[in-house]
């Protein structure tokens, strides 16, 4: 779930792309990057830890040029170091190239194993050099001839932007499971970027949405050329819209905030029995707030910050062991004691992936003096591992592959515990469309 950025045609490329990273931290904060291209050169700065860290105005200044390509890491695969950072750059027949990738390829491993065999030596474990050694190796005179013969090769979840001395490669998946969008840029060129959030800060114009597997080449043109690579089989990930995009997004045409908001008038209109037990809804910060609200909207019942987020704390399922995540979670939230000692709290979160979380969130609310905490999470069950870009590489760490529903709330602590239904999910979101949703119902549709 990693966040990419492209800037073509304006001459503060690398400073307009530091910051749209920097909008979108919360896709990934094991590390940063960003090649910029100026005067036939590529210059690459990138290295572990948070973009504000990583792009100091010394490394801004190095990243010369008016078009540039960023990324921000979260480890899907390949290992925590800095190698496995990304932008991917090397030198080949062509001249110099860089690429930056957001998803997951799941014939990365035969397509790796064949290349090695054919010469091919790695410097990392990501499946995004997969590309640069099928480009590299390829024997076409035209470098957007040898991309698509890649692509031919590449299946699974992916937005890449590929990086020349002098062009911008932009492709989607034939799925559109990842996100990606571009606009226009006020002060010159233009913008391709994970989420539309970016184009608020950046004061860019949105366009619109690249097309499931349509590639855009960004070339000195008043316009971007489109290439309709691959016939379109639109299923955008589900889980986009309940946690990982910033909720002031537009994904795909649809409003993160508002899909958030309907999940919990969702989960309300189905627990309207129960109502007269809870004296406030409290949510999980952040991410549970706007489903939160919308439980409120529906129920009548008042909506109060029980829960306090420290903001200085980064998200917690991203983090790459569970021992961080466990650290991380007593650090970022603490009780409001004196709103919450003696309630009964409806507590509304996005998702139980591993169980540990809402586990130690129950139990410092009772701590608190909570009377009753009963749990509503805004999305399904989480029964099926995701190999679309989501880090729940196996079974064994999903709680709801392991036990059912009643057993997950006694071993949570929880009084109560109700998920969301596909169904509701999907009409919540917007029923126009498929989704994937493999991580809910096991449907693995993207085939190697």
């Amino acid at each position: 779930m990693c966040a990419i950025v492209g800037i073509y045609g304006n001459k503060n490329a690398a400073r307009l792309a530091s910051m749209a990273l920097f909008a979108m931290q919360h896709r990934g904060q094991e590390a940063s990057g960003i090649s910029s291209s100026c005067n036939g050169k590529i210059y690459t700065k990138k290295d572990r830890g948070l973009v504000s860290e990583v792009f100091t105005d010394e490394a801004l200044a190095y990243l010369q040029g008016d078009m540039a390509i960023g990324h921000n890491r979260y480890a899907t695969a390949g290992s925590d170091s800095v190698l496995d950072a990304q932008p991917v750059y090397a030198k080949y027949k062509l001249g110099e190239i860089s690429i930056v990738h957001n998803g997951n390829l799941i014939n990365k491993d035969e397509v790796r194993e064949d290349l090695i065999d054919k010469g091919a030596i790695f410097q990392t474990g990501m499946d995004t050099e997969n590309l640069i050694h099928l480009i590299a190796k390829n024997t076409k005179d035209h470098l957007k001839d040898r991309i698509i013969e890649a692509l031919n090769r590449t299946i699974g979840a992916y937005c890449f932007i590929i990086q020349s001395r002098s062009k911008q490669f932009v492709i989607r998946d034939r799925y559109g499971i990842r996100p990606l969008s571009f606009g226009k840029l006020k002060s010159g060129g233009y913008i391709v970027a994970s989420e539309t959030c970016t184009f608020d800060l950046l004061e860019a114009e949105f366009i619109r949405d690249v097309r499931p597997g349509e590639m855009l080449i960004f070339d000195g043109n008043c316009e971007p050329e489109s290439i309709q690579l691959f016939e379109a089989d639109f299923r955008p990930c589900a889980f986009e819209y309940v946690y990982f995009a910033r909720p002031d997004s537009v994904i795909d045409g649809k409003n993160v905030y508002t899909t958030r908001e309907n999940m919990g008038k969702a989960l309300a209109k189905r627990d309207v029995e129960n109502r007269a037990k809870y004296d406030m809804v409290v949510p999980v910060p952040d991410s549970g707030v706007p489903a939160a609200l919308g439980y409120s909207a529906q129920s009548g019942i008042p909506f109060k910050y029980g829960i306090i987020r420290n903001h200085y704390i980064g998200r917690t399922f991203i983090e790459p062991t569970q021992e961080m995540r466990n650290n991380k979670v007593k650090m970022k939230l603490s009780p409001m004691n004196s709103i919450i000692e003696g309630k009964s709290l409806l507590v509304i979160d996005d998702s139980i992936v591993r169980g540990t979380t809402s586990k130690r969130i129950v139990k410092m609310l009772k701590e608190a003096g909570a009377k009753e905490v009963h749990f509503r999470v805004a999305s399904p069950e989480i029964k099926f591992p995701c190999f679309y870009g989501i880090d729940t590489p196996t079974k064994d760490e999903l709680i709801s592959t392991k036990m059912t529903k009643d057993e997950i709330c006694k071993y949570i602590e929880a009084d109560s515990l109700e998920y969301l239904s596909i169904e509701d999910l999907v009409e919540a979101i917007g029923d126009n469309r498929h989704y994937a949703l493999e991580s809910f119902d096991g449907d693995y549709f993207v085939k190697s």
